[in-house]
């Protein structure tokens, strides 16, 4: 979350940011947080203030109870100061509460390098491919291509969970499978530390890297359990160290993380969100990273390269994005997209999105770093390297020739096959 130093001492640069990011009466907003913020310290000063009549006052009756001299208007008036403290407490633990409260429901404020902008048009195009763009005209959907291949089923999907839950079928499994194998490989390979983590998250979890409570209804939650199961593996694997205190000899941290990622946010109609487009259910392959605040942004852009290097080994046609102040995630300070492009719908697939949340995160989570004597915030970056689902929509169409889908040749050691040949085609 914002600091709250920084509202009051920089007051008119965090309303500025906020207005960037068109986030509706960000000035009244930020004022109230700071009648919250007064509120608070006078509910503390009260507290303290009686807190020390009390103490002196026992102190009193106590030296009066030793020489004999306790009176009744004593004891009332310890009673009293009692009663008083109790409900001053009782009144700072609530200023309290609404401060956080209203400090966890701001988004972050976006960096100096994000574009101006409310709508995806206002995105920045940073970066083109020189990868061959696909020269077939007339190839066909990857929902189409499933279905002719048999190799990922969505009607068996829509009986055994609903619309946005694929079947993925023999050589559709394996392909599956070989990404995420290649994807945890290369991360390997990269300098990047692979965890397992669960699926689940606790509403602390979720919380700390700010998909609560901005995406509560964007979350399968468990019925009768305080538990969400992942949209990513950011949240878990980023909350590995939440109310964590570390020596910035340990920085930077470095993790990859392969897991199921549920979304309610699918779409049920139309040719953006037909097939793999948008699915409630999908696999991806996480980088997170815990950085020092002057190594973080030359981190994101080794990021950005390194998930640039994945798309040019699958031949994938892609471009890069630097998302207007409009488009930026909640917690998100900075967010570059990858998308791939897609040759027989004609549309580019996000595949990537690669952020850094500043110290907004690890405000959240109350992670430190100790750098010399003194506590810092760590920045915190995640990205997507790859999801899965677009990947495999773009390898099916832009790989595709009238017998077979050709596989990228990095992944034959993974698939044990190089292509997946049209039913009653000859090898």
């Amino acid at each position: 979350m914002i600091g709250l130093h920084e509202l009051r001492t920089q007051t008119d640069g965090m309303i500025q940011g906020l207005q960037r990011r068109h986030l509706p009466d960000a000035r009244a907003r930020v004022h109230h947080l700071l009648e919250l913020d007064s509120q608070r310290k006078a509910a503390q000063a009260k507290a303290d203030d009686l807190a020390a009549q009390l103490n002196q006052f026992t102190k009193q009756v106590q030296l009066g109870k030793s020489e004999g001299v306790l009176t009744d208007d004593a004891r009332a008036r310890v009673v009293a100061l009692k009663a008083n403290h109790k409900h001053a407490v009782h009144a700072l633990q609530q200023s309290e509460q609404a401060l956080q409260e209203a400090l966890a429901d701001l988004p972050n404020v976006p960096h100096p390098d994000v574009p101006e902008g409310k709508e995806p048009r206002a995105n920045e195009v940073i970066y083109i491919s020189t990868q061959a763009f696909p020269e077939t005209e007339e190839g066909l959907p990857h929902w189409e291509l499933a279905e002719t291949y048999g190799i990922v089923d969505f009607k068996t999907g829509v009986k055994l969970a609903g619309a946005g839950f694929p079947v993925y079928r023999g050589q559709g499994a394996q392909l599956q499978r070989a990404l995420i194998h290649f994807f945890l490989d290369q991360a390997c390979k990269a300098g990047y530390e692979e965890v397992q983590t669960p699926i689940v998250v606790n509403k602390a979890a979720a919380f700390g890297t700010g998909q609560l409570p901005d995406k509560d209804g964007m979350m399968y939650k468990l019925q009768d359990e305080d538990l969400y199961m992942v949209p990513t593996a950011e949240v878990p694997v980023t909350n590995l160290y939440r109310e964590s205190l570390l020596d910035q000899t340990d920085l930077p941290i470095k993790h990859v993380a392969y897991t199921p990622c549920f979304r309610r946010e699918a779409g049920s109609w139309g040719r953006r969100v037909r097939g793999l487009n948008r699915l409630h259910q999908f696999d991806k392959v996480e980088l997170v990273q815990i950085q020092k605040p002057e190594s973080a942004l030359d981190a994101l852009h080794d990021m950005c390269s390194y998930v640039q290097s994945l798309l040019e080994q699958l031949q994938l046609p892609y471009r890069v994005l630097k998302l207007c102040a409009g488009e930026l995630g909640f917690a998100a300070s900075l967010t570059y997209d990858i998308e791939v492009f897609s040759s027989a719908q004609k549309q580019w697939l996000e595949v990537s999105s690669l952020s850094t949340f500043g110290t907004y995160q690890a405000r959240r989570m109350n992670l430190r770093y100790k750098d010399g004597h003194a506590w810092q915030w760590p920045h915190t970056l995640n990205g997507s390297a790859l999801a899965l689902p677009r990947v495999v929509a773009a390898l099916l169409e832009d790989h595709q020739t009238s017998e077979s889908i050709d596989i990228p040749p990095v992944l034959h050691p993974y698939t044990g096959f190089s292509k997946i040949l049209r039913p009653n085609a000859h090898a």
